[in-house]
């Protein structure tokens, strides 16, 4: 089959690779009809993610349909056209009994915090992700859901990760009626927690970045105002200034560990890297929200350490919360919302890529070329 395969950091291509097959009994065998490219699998093909090995498949955003399945499976048969979360997630553990399924004990038991994910380094399980023909999905009775027959296939794909990721941002915000809400990042995530915001009642949304391509299509798609933070010169100053004094309610990171807008987080937390990444939009955010507000972190960050200013959010009263996204809690919500026209999710889409011009993708993506939002991998034959 044709999949994706790492090869060092900036360096991936479409090769070759044997079929996946059956090895548990409560696997499946999906062939892939909509694979994308997240901005977390940039930390990979950059090189910041640790144990990722020469040879590995990416992809945690991935439909498709059920080609196999093991003795053990219930739930699926041959031939459903499913959405699988970005988590692998067994349903009965400690952890999955709280709704808690990107922290499945069973999956991924030796980690000291991440669970397991698909195609993101032997840190995060092993696993080969969906930037493929053929994916083995394991754990396929609780895991992937069938796609409603109305649904469109690019919405479906996004509900894999990033719209669910974005949601449940704005959901750990406890954002309450009328609040101003802050999401620092507008990448598909950030997008999506921003139009997220306003279902949980967020009186007014803004959305910072520093290219002007994306905040535009923030404006455009989040009906949100927008800050180029190249403009600020103080961040935290800038939001008091414009919220009567007093800070945003709350604030999200949807940026993570290769932040830009500062020079010595880039060098210490991407360039070195002495930290788990470039902080940036962390200090930001807990430095600009108002006293006893909220922050919610998404961003991805390295299992190592970060100079965070805790002593600020002790002080200022905050409530912190953050976690990988629990994708199959959310899902019913969301279905909801895409069926009733509140939301589109494949908007974000810019760009169809064949996956056989998968290395062409990343630079495309990684690089901001040609206005990208989202680019999806289109498989073989897979119209």
């Amino acid at each position: 089959m044709l999949a994706m395969n790492y090869r060092g950091p900036y360096r991936v291509r479409a090769a070759q690779k044997a079929e996946p097959e059956i090895e548990h009994p409560n696997d499946a065998i999906v062939r892939v009809t909509r694979s994308c490219i997240c901005g977390s699998d940039l930390h990979l093909y950059h090189g910041l993610v640790p144990d990722t090995r020469v040879g590995m498949t990416f992809g945690h955003e991935f439909t498709g349909v059920v080609e196999e399945v093991g003795p053990s499976v219930q739930n699926l048969k041959k031939g459903d056209h499913v959405l699988v979360p970005f988590n692998i997630f067994c349903g009965s553990c400690f952890f999955c009994k709280k709704e808690l399924y990107g922290n499945c004990h069973n999956t991924n038991s030796q980690a000291t915090a991440v669970g397991a994910i698909y195609g993101y380094s032997h840190t995060a399980g092993g696993y080969d992700g969906g930037q493929a023909e053929y994916v083995r999905v394991p754990m396929a009775d609780v895991g992937p859901t069938v796609i409603p027959q109305d649904m469109d296939v690019d919405d479906a794909v996004l509900l894999t990760d990033a719209f669910p990721t974005g949601y449940q941002a704005a959901e750990m915000g406890s954002i309450e009626q009328g609040d101003t809400v802050v999401v620092f990042g507008a990448g598909p995530v950030g997008l999506f927690a921003a139009r997220s915001a306003w279902f949980f009642g967020a009186g007014r949304v803004i959305v910072v970045d520093h290219l002007e391509y994306r905040l535009e299509f923030a404006r455009e798609f989040a009906h949100c105002e927008i800050v180029n933070f190249k403009d600020v010169r103080d961040m935290a100053m800038h939001l008091k200034k414009i919220t009567d004094g007093l800070g945003p309610d709350v604030c999200i990171d949807a940026v993570g560990a290769e932040a830009s807008g500062n020079a010595m987080q880039r060098l210490t937390g991407v360039v070195l890297p002495i930290q788990a990444g470039a902080a940036t939009a962390l200090h930001w955010a807990i430095n600009s929200v108002r006293k006893g507000g909220n922050v919610s972190i998404v961003g991805v960050y390295g299992p190592t350490f970060n100079a965070v200013p805790i002593g600020n959010a002790l002080n200022k009263g905050l409530t912190l919360r953050m976690n990988q996204a629990s994708v199959k809690r959310h899902l019913p919500r969301l279905i909801e919302h895409i069926q009733a026209g509140h939301i589109k999710p494949s908007e974000i889409i810019t760009h169809r890529i064949p996956m056989e011009e998968v290395a062409d993708a990343y630079h495309l993506f990684s690089s901001k070329l040609d206005n990208c939002i989202k680019p999806v991998l289109i498989p073989p034959n897979r119209h």
